[in-house]
């Protein structure tokens, strides 16, 4: 007989073997009063890989004597939730027992796939749980996700991940020796994942076995190979983790900033994504305070392009640098986006008859372009008290510049003119 993998032979028989999950399954949380209760409700279990979302959901189905049809959302289609609503059907009809239906993965459902379930968990025939490694708000229709409690699940920590390994070598490895090295360098290559961990301590014990000797970091390098931290590229993680460098770098804080750019990069992303992010800081969060932003933003791309990885991330690092410790600024942007949204709200206006184009006879005949005021012919280059929108609009102060960095100097100039068009308006009274 094949043996069943580590991570599946050491799984929990009972919820007092669940390693994490503290915030739920303590004494009064969340779920350890749902199993209390002895009864069963519909629920979403989202967190990352490996954390224990299918160990409660068969938990769940042992607690409340349920049967239990698990069905996968990568391998299932309709026909499959057919099948396990004609199966839930007959067993409350011949035996009266719940039926518990998981969905692993319940994000790769379709809306189709997803609103078949609903007629059913409506009508109480079924407890649906599913699990998701993404955000349920975007990826689990609003039906299906307001019949059902979310439980959010996390990674596993340090001394988690200790104990988790601590399990398998004292109920099934017993013939394996971990060293420190080798055990520090397991829990930082698993990331918060025990199924990761135990797959590979696994692979590890068999090498060490065949070898005679314990597993050390050594010994890891040369079984395992590269191994990525969890990433996904497209899903919640990824977006966290950008939305964490760029709140770093609008904070101010170079160091946080440089951290998540290195996780990003150890997962996997690609650095021209990092670097198009920054381009988009230079300009969102710094601006005119400091314009040298953009700039050193747009080299750092061009640099990547050029040299490629790993020498051209040293270009975008340095960047995240200079952006982190940049005087910020969001008033280009805020000025942007309010002037916007008032265009739009009030339509056209004309232009006034002194600041048109008059290229022809007739438009100068007309009076286009007449009484217009050459600005470098006037004082200080400057034409004083001139009015620039449309005739009738009052004037509106869209972009309103920082005391901070360049933006300093951008605002005394603009309240020097400003002063300059007050003169020029008592004059002319």
């Amino acid at each position: 007989m094949l043996q069943a993998p580590l991570a599946e032979r050491l799984r929990p028989k009972s919820l007092d073997d669940v390693i994490g999950q503290e915030h739920l399954l303590g004494e009064g949380k969340p779920l350890r009063l749902a199993f209390e209760s002895g009864i069963p409700h519909s629920m979403i279990l989202w967190g990352p890989p490996g954390v224990g979302k299918t160990t409660i959901a068969n938990l769940m189905a042992g607690a409340f004597d349920a049967e239990f049809i698990a069905l996968s959302a990568v391998l299932s289609g309709v026909k499959d939730i057919r099948e396990a609503v004609t199966r839930a059907r007959l067993i409350w009809t011949n035996y009266q027992r719940r039926t518990i239906v998981f969905i692993d993965e319940v994000h790769r459902f379709n809306k189709s796939q997803q609103d078949a379930f609903l007629p059913h968990v409506e009508s109480g025939l079924f407890t649906f749980i599913g699990a998701t490694t993404e955000n349920p708000s975007f990826e689990v229709n609003s039906a299906l996700l307001s019949r059902a409690a979310v439980y959010v699940l996390k990674p596993l920590s340090k001394a988690h991940l200790e104990k988790v390994i601590d399990k398998a070598l004292e109920h099934e490895l017993t013939d394996v020796t971990l060293t420190t090295d080798g055990r520090e360098m397991l829990i930082n290559s698993a990331d918060g994942d025990a199924r990761r961990v135990l797959n590979l301590l696994d692979i590890a014990a068999q090498a060490a076995q065949n070898k005679g000797a314990p597993i050390s970091a050594e010994l890891l390098k040369e079984t395992l190979g590269e191994t990525f931290r969890r990433f996904d590229k497209k899903g919640e993680n990824f977006y966290d983790q950008i939305s964490a460098l760029h709140k770093s770098v609008r904070g101010s804080h170079p160091n946080a900033a440089l951290y998540w750019f290195a996780r990003m990069l150890d997962g996997g992303v690609d650095p021209r994504y990092i670097a198009r992010r920054v381009i988009r800081m230079a300009w969102e969060d710094i601006g005119l305070a400091d314009p040298r932003a953009a700039q050193i933003a747009n080299e750092a791309a061009h640099t990547y392009e050029r040299l490629g990885s790993p020498e051209g991330e040293l270009a975008i690092a340095q960047a995240i640098i200079y952006l982190s410790i940049a005087a910020k600024s969001n008033a280009g942007e805020v000025a942007y986006n309010t002037v916007r949204a008032f265009v739009k709200e009030n339509g056209s206006q004309e232009v006034p008859i002194h600041l048109r184009n008059a290229p022809t006879k007739l438009m100068k005949d007309l009076g286009y372009g007449r009484e217009y005021r050459y600005a470098h012919n006037e004082p200080n280059a400057y034409a004083a008290g001139e009015t620039y929108f449309p005739d009738g609009m009052e004037e509106v102060a869209f972009y309103r510049p920082t005391p901070y960095g360049l933006e300093k100097k951008i605002k005394e100039k603009m309240d020097w003119l400003a002063e300059l068009d007050r003169q020029a308006g008592q004059k002319r009274k």
